[in-house]
């Protein structure tokens, strides 16, 4: 007797820790694309998984006392990202949090991306993707790029003397060659600001 498209997708998913996230095309060999949909459907109607998305589903790890612990939004938007094969710049609070400049955890992140553009709504946020720049993009250096973003969104005036002792710490890693390449194109403002520092260093 052969085994349902269903059985084969729960034995898959089973294999992996509580906590990770599916996409239908992670199943493709599994079935056609109408069996994997109504496979996972069925497995959502029994609880074994959860839609946080059109298109996502999450095995869940559960707390005794929390219930339902969801994926930060951040390791949301990388599942697709990496689904899709593109990048990911964050922008605003969340890159802002990401390098520990602010405790504030966004329920609504957007990201640049040299993907497609769209918004992903879950019960407890939202990401949205929009294109980047071609200058943008042109940046090699992920810890810089994030530091640009952060600084955009924090502006000149709330530079303050930590967050600067900060920005020094992280670029004392970049190479002089990446520094120079990656700051040309940044904003006048922020290329001063990180010249400055890195040469006080």
């Amino acid at each position: 007797m052969l085994e349902s498209v269903e059985n084969k997708i729960k034995k898959t998913i089973s294999n992996h820790k509580r906590g990770k996230m599916f996409f239908p095309i992670d199943f493709a060999k599994i079935g056609s694309s109408s069996a994997i949909r109504q496979a996972l459907n069925r497995l959502e109607k029994e609880q074994f998984i959860l839609r946080l998305a059109h298109g996502i589903y999450l095995y869940p790890k559960k707390h005794a006392k929390l219930g339902v612990l969801f994926p930060p939004l951040d390791e949301v938007a990388s599942a697709i990202a990496k689904r899709d094969k593109a990048r990911i710049i964050p922008t605003g609070i969340l890159a802002l949090n990401k390098l520990g400049w602010s405790t504030q955890v966004p329920t609504k992140v957007v990201y640049y991306t040299d993907g497609s553009e769209r918004t992903v709504k879950i019960s407890y946020g939202e990401i949205k993707f929009k294109k980047a720049s071609p200058k943008l993009l042109a940046i090699k250096n992920a810890q810089l790029l994030l530091i640009i973003q952060a600084l955009r969104e924090l502006g000149e005036e709330k530079l303050s003397i930590k967050i600067q002792a900060n920005i020094n710490e992280l670029i004392s890693g970049i190479s002089k060659e990446s520094l120079q390449h990656d700051l040309k194109l940044a904003p006048q403002w922020i290329r001063k600001i990180i010249l400055d520092l890195n040469a006080e260093a």
